[in-house]
């Protein structure tokens, strides 16, 4: 039964054209008098307002009862139903359908999980749809500003009058909502807030818009998502049954914007990069793509990694649509497809989430807890229940629309420690007194649980600096549920090795071997990432040390020993052809530099590397796992000579891998081994081929029962200066 409502009073008709009206649903809409229909309408700039059905019935005459374009009257229906106004001034006349018809479109097990923040469909939920709604077209608007007084959907659909499209407050959720039809895809919007004390903030876009205009502008962009017709069912199988511990995992880093550009300097579209990028990633044997963030961000030098848009790829490079068909033919390609996701905090530009209905909502309103020193930025309020479930289901969201193959989560350490960056007395300790941030931990816990529970065989990534324990140990096992963390210490002792002269590298052969004692503490990637090769840093080729020909050989090297250590692999783009220039943003690679034979033979090796990695299960099955590597030489600092063995079992050969970083040739050196018998040279960085100088081993050698080094056999090989050689054992 329809409840009778009577007229509304002069300070609700106020409240309405004003704007500041709590519940505009209470005025506005049909409304039963007795046993009459009345229309009541708010149309800015109307003089006559005309009420008719959709088909174009009409229905009744509306009187001006405000000079702000107030309208009312009776008007002939047996029962509520959509109804539209046929409005006009002196200059123009227009239609518009009446949004306050409607009821609403969420329910209430959505307030319930909302609010308990136990939610994990939200992006269904919030942000903007297209849906037919009452038998209607139009676009479901939802957003959460629970201390907002008012919240009003602005765009040219309105004039951005934020009068004219006042939300529907769902009371205990503070998730206000409303229904506009005739609205669909392509419409640009943002969202309206006055604060509690009635201040005009600044308009918001969406927290959870699916797309944005392309920068310097901000506003959010109707989009429809769901519709993208998928081809990768195989793949999406493939991955769901295998183990990313136990196959080979080698990522190629890439920033979407430089690494390469049209003539023109301009950008290439997700269509243009699938055509270039994909192929060529595929052709170097890589297994994964990682982006550097693609969510959308105002400022193209923050790389990606302070994002206003977590739920929209960037614009910069075409539309939601053409960013699902990259990763649709990426992994048509066999290449999965990582996103650098970035949880830790956000930008306070004043279009995003900083201060969003006016009080510290997504944030921490303590700056000790809240505010970022370093970056500028704020920090995330882990513990409110409503911010993590935004964030899990934004992990959750690229997993399910984008079929992402993972995530690499920046900024861990951040995250972890409640201190981080600060200085005594400027960071407030936990209940226990202590400098863990639990609320964090809390929510990175929730998040890989929810990640892996939901989408088998994906991965997620920690990059984690320090020695926090258990980082990819299952959270029933005390661990944060990560699959994978970056190994920064590899990175930094390796690179701290080789920027020296080679005859001062047998004063620190520790930094060599010292990582072996933590290698199988965690799920190891090994990173030689952006951060490696910007701000002055130089790129790798310039970090080794000697003239440039030991520059060469000595990255050659450096590669082919990363590949044999055990962990997971990541290069950053451009170093696998040994760019020369720090990378920059603001233009593509140097593929210009391939026309020279040294920097073709580095990318040629990356090629060979990769396929033997993926081809040799010794190379990859037990990366992870300690009894898949055994030194061989270790102590050889005076020639800085190292060489261990890496294996699978179930019967696949070992490698022996051996590696000379110093510029010396070493004639029948020798290298102990498990087994009597062939061993194949499946690889030799001196190679012609590489750019190298030739000296090698005629493709095999022969070990002999002669111990050393406590094993049982030996051979004696000629070890070319600044190399490394792998041997697979072939048989007697």
């Amino acid at each position: 039964m329809t409840a009778t409502v009577s007229r509304p009073s002069e300070a609700d008709v106020a409240a309405v054209v004003s704007g500041t009206h709590d519940d505009p649903f209470r005025v506005l809409g049909l409304h039963k008098v007795g046993r009459k229909w009345v229309a009541r309408a708010f149309v800015a700039g109307a003089d006559r307002v005309r009420a008719a059905t959709l088909d174009g019935t009409t229905i009744g005459d509306l009187e001006r009862k405000h000079p702000a374009g107030y309208f009312e009257g009776e008007v002939k229906l047996k029962a509520r139903q959509p109804v539209r106004y046929e409005a006009s001034n002196a200059k123009s006349s227009w239609t518009v359908i009446d949004p306050y018809v409607f009821g609403p479109v969420l329910g209430p097990l959505d307030d319930y999980y909302g609010a308990e923040g136990t939610h994990l469909r939200l992006y269904d939920r919030l942000g903007a749809h297209p849906v037919n709604h009452e038998g209607v077209d139009g676009v479901a608007f939802a957003v959460w500003a629970p201390n907002a007084r008012r919240v009003s959907v602005v765009g040219d659909f309105n004039a951005w009058d934020g009068r004219r499209h006042v939300m529907r407050k769902r009371l205990g959720s503070g998730v206000w909502e409303i229904f506009l039809p005739g609205l669909g895809a392509g419409a640009i919007y943002k969202f309206e807030i006055l604060a509690a004390d009635g201040r005009l903030l600044p308009l918001k876009s969406d927290p959870y818009g699916f797309a944005a205009e392309l920068r310097p502008k901000t506003a959010s962009v109707v989009a429809r998502i769901e519709s993208f017709s998928w081809t990768d069912g195989a793949y999406v199988a493939m991955r769901a049954a295998r183990d990313p511990r136990r196959t080979p995992v080698s990522i190629y880093e890439v920033h979407l914007g430089s690494w390469r550009r049209r003539d023109d300097g301009g950008f290439l579209s997700y269509d243009e990069l699938a055509d270039g990028l994909i192929p060529y990633v595929r052709d170097m044997g890589f297994t994964h793509l990682e982006l550097l963030p693609i969510t959308e961000h105002p400022f193209d030098l923050s790389w990606g990694y302070q994002p206003t848009g977590l739920f929209a790829p960037t614009s910069r490079f075409g539309d939601p649509a053409g960013f699902a068909r990259f990763v649709d033919r990426a992994h048509a390609a066999g290449l999965g497809v990582i996103l650098d996701w970035v949880p830790a905090h956000f930008p306070t530009d004043e279009h995003g989430l900083a201060r969003f209905d006016g009080t510290a909502l997504y944030e921490h309103e303590d700056p000790r807890r809240g505010f970022h020193p370093d970056w500028n930025t704020a920090i995330y309020n882990f513990g409110r229940r409503e911010v993590a479930a935004f964030l899990v289901n934004d992990a959750l969201f690229w997993l399910e629309r984008y079929h992402l193959d993972g995530l690499r989560v920046d900024a861990v350490a951040s995250m972890l420690y409640l201190d981080y960056s600060r200085k005594a007395g400027e960071w407030l300790p936990n209940e226990r007194g202590g400098n863990e941030n639990n609320e964090a931990i809390a929510f990175l816990r929730r998040m890989n649980e929810a990640c892996y529970g939901t989408h088998p065989g994906i991965i997620t990534i920690a990059e984690e600096s320090t020695a926090w324990p258990a980082v990819s140990q299952p959270v029933f096992a005390g661990g944060l549920g990560f699959g994978f963390k970056w190994n920064m210490g590899f990175m930094h002792d390796t690179l701290a090795y080789l920027g020296r002269e080679p005859i001062h590298r047998r004063f620190h052969h520790d930094e060599i071997t010292f990582g072996l004692l933590y290698a199988f503490s965690e799920n190891f990637v090994l990173p030689l990432s952006h951060d490696e090769v910007v701000h002055g840093k130089r790129t790798l080729l310039e970090k080794m040390g000697g003239d440039d020909w030991q520059k060469f050989a000595g990255l050659r090297a450096y590669y082919a020993f990363m590949w044999g250590y055990p962990g997971k692999k990541l290069l950053f783009m451009g170093q696998e052809f040994a760019q020369r220039q720090e990378w920059s943003e603001a233009r593509g690679l140097d593929w210009h530099l391939l026309d020279a034979p040294s920097h073709a033979g580095v990318k040629a090796l990356i090629a060979d590397l990769n396929r033997l990695y993926r081809e040799i299960p010794a190379l990859h099955a037990r990366d992870c796992e300690a009894e898949g590597f055994e030194w061989l030489i270790v102590d050889d600092a005076e020639n800085s000579v190292f060489a261990w063995l890496r294996k699978a079992g179930d019967g696949d050969p070992p490698v022996a891998i051996v590696t000379n970083f110093t510029p010396v040739p070493r004639d029948h050196y020798v290298l102990p081994l498990p087994r009597a018998g062939r061993w194949q040279e499946r690889l030799n960085t001196d190679a012609t081929a590489y750019g190298g100088s030739g000296r090698g081993n005629l493709g095999a050698i022969t070990a002999g029962t002669r111990p050393s080094h406590s094993q049982p056999a030996s051979a004696e090989i000629s070890l070319p200066p600044m190399a490394t050689l792998y041997f697979e054992y072939a048989g007697n």
